[in-house]
């Protein structure tokens, strides 16, 4: 099954050609956004298995999608998770194989994970002041993430994206800064706006989400940027910026929700096909893979019928809606 002949099309008529596969709900980091400081992880029986992901994989691909991103958590903490890496990247049918880091181990693994097929990796960079990225990592050391950046700078993948979330009153002061060092790199940077998903410890959400629309404005002061048409796996819209190589993303779920666009779904690391960042609607995968694990044809049978319950758009914060408890390392990347 190609792209071209896709199985995979919701009710809404949007066809699905990404996924994005949690390898790990675990991280050596806790940023502030994305968890709270003190986590309980899922026990390893609760988790799919290296070959559980690789059978999902497979399936996705022989369904016609083209696109698979690796997220967490950190997917690159996972013991023996080079060999998984290595087995997708010879998937038939896979144009991309993404990857979503916050570079801790980028200096020791860049070159790996070029060789074995990785064609992009999008990095977490949320300020460029060592104690402030503490403050908001927690436990990171920034150094070996700037190693890990320019590591993966020098193996020349097709595309490396810094991925920066600002906070108001925390990092909102680094806006420049960031962009700056993504184009003295040669790199792609993006702002994404917080998302509201599970109950942080460390600040009020209310308080800190940054718009991208601000974000532009302090942006458009010192630069000419001017909207591109550029095609990528997820829901970035890109600026150039007069006379640099590097390209200006910004993703908006919260300010403007791109879903009309929608052309992904996740699997959790428990192996729940989540078919929405921003709702609960979700198939599992994990039981079925358990119950029937020589069974392909009933999995993406599975894939195919939950098609029909992916929504048409999320709702972050309207009060009729279920909030959203789950963390971004349990939702996956």
């Amino acid at each position: 099954m190609s792209a071209e002949n896709p199985q995979l099309i919701d009710k809404y008529g949007r066809h699905i050609d990404y996924v994005r596969l949690s390898l790990t709900d675990r991280c050596d980091f806790r940023c502030v956004y994305c968890m709270s400081e003190e986590m309980t992880f899922l026990p390893r029986k609760q988790i799919l298995s290296l070959e559980e992901i690789y059978k999902v994989a497979k399936a996705f691909t022989e369904l016609g999608v083209n696109k698979l991103r690796l997220t967490g958590g950190e997917p690159l903490i996972r013991n023996n998770v080079m060999s998984l890496i290595e087995n997708l990247g010879q998937l038939p049918g896979l144009d991309e194989l993404l990857l979503t880091t916050n570079g801790s181990q980028l200096e020791k693994l860049s070159r790996p994970l070029k060789d074995a097929g990785v064609n992009r990796i999008n990095i977490s960079l949320d300020s460029l002041q060592p104690e402030k990225f503490r403050r908001m990592t927690r436990t990171g050391k920034l150094d070996q993430v700037l190693k890990g950046v320019e590591s993966a700078v020098a193996c020349g993948f097709d595309s490396i994206r810094l991925n920066s979330v600002i906070l108001r009153g925390i990092n909102d002061d680094e806006i420049l800064d960031l962009l700056e060092y993504a184009m003295q790199l040669g790199v792609n940077i993006a702002f994404i706006e917080e998302m509201p998903l599970g109950d942080v410890s460390d600040h009020s959400r209310a308080d800190t989400m940054v718009s991208n629309e601000e974000v532009r404005e302090v942006i458009a002061q010192r630069y000419e940027i001017s909207a591109i048409d550029m095609e990528t796996a997820g829901p970035s819209r890109y600026y150039s910026l007069a006379g640099h190589q590097s390209r200006l993303g910004f993703i908006s779920p919260v300010s403007h929700n791109f879903c009309e666009s929608c052309n992904r779904v996740r699997v959790t690391v428990e192996g729940r096909l989540l078919l929405c960042l921003g709702n609960e609607y979700s198939t599992d995968l994990k039981g079925l893979l358990r119950e029937q694990p020589d069974d392909s044809e009933a999995l993406k049978q599975a894939i195919v019928k939950a098609m029909d319950i992916k929504p048409l758009r999320h709702y972050f914060y309207d009060e009729e809606q279920p909030q959203i408890v789950r963390f971004m390392n349990m939702t996956g990347g």
